[in-house]
């Protein structure tokens, strides 16, 4: 197996489960060492539990490492706790996957509140904390930068009914990306999102019933976050729509 990230270290964000468990998996069996973080203790230890006992990863080199902490990223508070304890584990970070997310379905009429700032607050601003933080680390003189990827949904481009604060949460994602990556290029800091349709994995606590035969695995954008990640210095991929290559007719 190609261990082309061997010595660098990673923080994915909502890596308990689906898309993040994913990519935390493929960058661990590409070398790294990762900090996982999620909102639920039991789910984060049944993740560490199952990529621990991966066959792929027994034979890593004595620097890998894998822990997780519970972090809601909508919380500043709790991303600084995040990040002091990456630096804890890791001593120095090259990788930020912004993967956290929530959502809530609803006509803007019919939204409390609360449920606006949940979205908004883990899909925009978590996003925001943790890239913030991450700079941090990367503009130190001897980091001299790092990559953050954030995943974010087509829904970042196509509006639909009921989808006001998911959507604005999308839209704002991609801004956020594409200014960020403008504001720290200059210091070798890399940013890049991606854009998929519809995934087969539960989304905000949603249990999967069954395998859906048209519907992106997880797996697959986990792959295609490596690809960008493989990329040399030169070249930056700073955006990648993905859609089902079939899906139902409507």
């Amino acid at each position: 197996m190609d261990r082309f990230l061997l010595g660098q270290n990673a923080i994915v964000t909502g890596a308990s489960k689906g898309i993040g468990y994913e990519i935390a998996r493929a960058l661990l069996e590409a070398g790294a060492s990762v900090v996982l973080c999620g909102r639920h203790q039991a789910d984060l230890d049944a993740a560490v539990s199952k990529l621990g006992a991966l066959t792929s990863l027994s034979d890593l080199s004595s620097r890998y490492k894998i822990s997780a902490i519970i972090a809601d990223v909508s919380n500043y508070e709790q991303v600084e706790t995040l990040f002091a304890f990456a630096d804890r584990q890791l001593g120095r970070l090259d990788i930020l996957v912004n993967n956290a997310g929530s959502g809530v379905f609803r006509p803007v009429g019919e939204m409390t509140i609360e449920e606006w700032d949940r979205v908004i607050g883990t899909n925009l601003s978590g996003a925001f904390y943790c890239s913030r933080a991450a700079v941090e680390r990367f503009r130190k003189k001897e980091q001299k930068g790092g990559w953050i990827v954030n995943i974010s949904s087509l829904a970042g481009r196509n509006p639909f009914a009921g989808g006001a604060a998911y959507n604005a949460s999308k839209f704002g994602l991609n801004g956020l990306s594409e200014a960020l990556m403008l504001d720290h290029r200059d210091e070798n800091v890399k940013v890049s999102y991606i854009m998929p349709g519809s995934v087969d994995t539960g989304f905000d606590g949603k249990a999967v019933a069954e395998k859906s035969e048209w519907k992106i695995a997880p797996e697959d954008i986990a792959e295609i976050a490596l690809d960008i990640l493989r990329k040399p210095g030169r070249t930056l991929v700073s955006r990648v729509e993905v859609r089902p290559s079939r899906p139902p007719r409507k």
